[in-house]
């Protein structure tokens, strides 16, 4: 900034700030313009800054030098210095589950550290004995958890039906699996849902029982979980499910997040989110995705308005779920784990949750109703299946030029080939890069040094083309967009090891994955994801640059402010 420049905006503070504050009170539509800090656009592959930022009636009015600013702000418009912090767009979240998150508030938390403090079984055993203290709770009522981890306690295996029903005999406890791909039950809980030794595997799921016998020992996976899923929701009445709702918004946008998503709307949740959207209330943008257990209830039957905002809420597409979790060893591979595997001996590949006839008729019936389609996918067998799937539907519609956009969530346990054919079919990944961190040591012990150090390959992907974003997967790991990026630009594991050199990214392009990539994944390019006149005024302000400090430090980074269409959602206070 020149020294003229400088001079001529103390002159204005100094002359104008008694004016201002009234002009603002009797005009809260004024225009409010950012300048003194790196201002990053996040336009084009190499990194942009400019002066200033002018913001009016929700959009960014102009973006570039101060002195054309004050121009395009006009009269009576508010300034904002920054005092060298960093603006950027606010972050699209890639991946996460937002309702999953507000219910889970009323769970008790299993998560081993970082994230929380369970360690062993006995652990899990008390924080229960807790929720169901805190809850006031009968000795019939059902208790959940969320977050175990058996890699991480002291046992190095699941709990066991039989662990919890010495603390709980009557009420129904259901401990639900980090991944989110499985859950243990207890004896009463088993019971509530009919499984007992008499109960046969689902297709796409799985029941652990007892070494040698066909009692359920408690574990329970994949497609295995859905006689529970009405237990598992969690609801407090709508009410409180809206209130529990806003606390998720609240944190999301603490983290710098102004667009959320919720990747699995199972159809119980969809009246919460029709109320949310009703009463008009969301600070942020959120983009659902209804489940594909009921897909032909919603594609093609004018049930819901695709693409299109609704008081903040936008039905984004379908998601499906062809397969599970690498930490669970759910995730369905080529080639066999190199560890023990419960429940199965031999070949030991996981598995899929559907058929490829199944994943053939999601393909069939979205692309033939322009709904675009998102399925989790972790393994690489699973993605073999996806790019059948589109194949089969694009010669079946005789249509291989539609950008469709498919994305396929998590893209892990990847090959090469495969992100040509992402290349050849503009199939979309959101990566998962924090999987590097909270389980790269166990992905290195279950996979081999090849497979682990390619997971989520952004770096790869990036140098054959690829648009794609990075995702925390919430509630799976925190809803920390600059723990996401210092992931995908360091990948050390928690014993500090780095795993995958060769897929690190820039601190710059693992901001694109936030930001405008983000934008492009949900076809909101021309309205999200950089600092450019006319898009929406969707900013988040940081204590300091991610492009300019140490990439080990970037975790550290803190939000200070979240703007949504020029309203402030969050502001850091002092000393917090």
């Amino acid at each position: 900034m020149s020294r003229y420049l400088a001079m001529l905006m103390l002159i204005f503070i100094a002359s104008c700030s008694k004016q201002e504050k009234t002009e603002v009170k009797k005009d809260p539509n004024a225009a409010v313009m950012y300048y003194n800090g790196d201002i990053i656009t996040m336009e084009g592959d190499e990194p942009k800054y400019v002066e200033s930022v002018v913001v009016k009636d929700g959009k960014i009015l102009f973006a570039g030098e101060s002195k054309e600013a004050m121009k395009q702000a006009g009269k009576g418009h508010v300034m904002v210095d920054l005092k060298g912090k960093t603006m950027l767009p606010g972050f699209i979240d890639g991946h996460s589950h937002i309702l999953m998150y507000a219910a889970e508030l009323m769970n008790g938390k299993l998560n081993p550290p970082p994230i929380g403090n369970v360690t062993s079984i006995a652990d899990v055993i008390s924080e229960m004995k807790r929720v169901k203290a805190e809850l006031k709770a009968s000795d019939t009522t059902w208790l959940l958890g969320s977050g175990y981890d058996q890699d991480f306690l002291a046992e190095n295996r699941h709990p066991t039906a039989e662990d919890l029903d010495g603390a709980f005999p009557t009420n129904p406890v259901l401990l639900l699996h980090s991944s989110g791909h499985m859950l243990v039950a207890n004896s009463a809980a088993l019971k509530k849902v009919g499984i007992d030794k008499n109960t046969k595997d689902p297709e796409g799921g799985t029941i652990i029982r007892k070494k040698g016998t066909n009692i359920p020992e408690g574990l329970i996976q994949e497609m295995g979980m859905l006689p529970f899923s009405q237990f598992m929701s969690n609801s407090q009445g709508i009410s409180k499910d809206l209130e529990l709702l806003q606390k998720a918004v609240d944190y999301y946008a603490s983290c710098g997040v102004t667009t959320a998503n919720e990747g699995m709307l199972l159809e119980e949740k969809l009246p919460l989110i029709q109320s949310a959207a009703g009463q008009g209330n969301l600070k942020i943008d959120i983009i659902a995705l209804p489940a594909f257990t009921y897909a032909k209830d919603v594609a093609g039957t004018g049930k819901i308005t695709w693409g299109k905002y609704d008081n903040h809420v936008k039905y984004g597409g379908i998601k499906m779920s062809v397969d599970g979790s690498p930490q669970g060893k759910t995730a369905y591979l080529s080639k066999p784990y190199l560890t023990k595997v419960p429940g199965c001996n031999t070949d030991c590949r996981g598995f899929p949750n559907l058929s490829q006839d199944q994943v053939n008729e999601l393909f069939l019936l979205c692309y033939s109703n322009n709904i675009q389609l998102f399925s989790h996918c972790n393994g690489d067998a699973s993605t073999d299946m996806m790019i059948k799937g589109h194949e089969n539907a694009i010669k079946v519609l005789n249509d291989s030029v539609s950008d469709r956009r498919t994305v396929i969530v998590h893209s892990q346990i990847m090959r090469p080939d495969q992100l040509d054919s992402y290349k050849r079919y503009k199939l979309f990944p959101t990566f998962f890069t924090n999987h590097t961190f909270y389980w790269g040591d166990v992905h290195l012990a279950n996979l081999g040094e090849e497979r682990a150090s390619f997971i989520s390959p952004m770096s790869t992907a990036k140098s054959k083309g690829i648009v794609s974003t990075n995702h925390t997967d919430c509630t799976v790991t925190p809803m920390d967009q600059m723990f996401l990026l210092w992931t995908s630009v360091n990948r050390v594991t928690r014993s500090g090891k780095v795993l995958g050199e060769s897929e690190k990214i820039s601190p710059y392009d693992g901001l694109k994955a936030l930001t405008i990539n983000g934008a492009y994944e949900y076809f909101e390019e021309a309205s999200k994801g950089s600092l450019k006149a006319g898009k929406l005024a969707d900013l988040v302000i940081l204590d300091k640059n991610p492009l300019k400090v140490d990439p080990m430090s970037i975790k550290d980074i803190k939000v200070v402010e979240t703007i949504k269409e020029g309203k402030t959602v969050y502001e850091r206070k002092a000393g917090n």
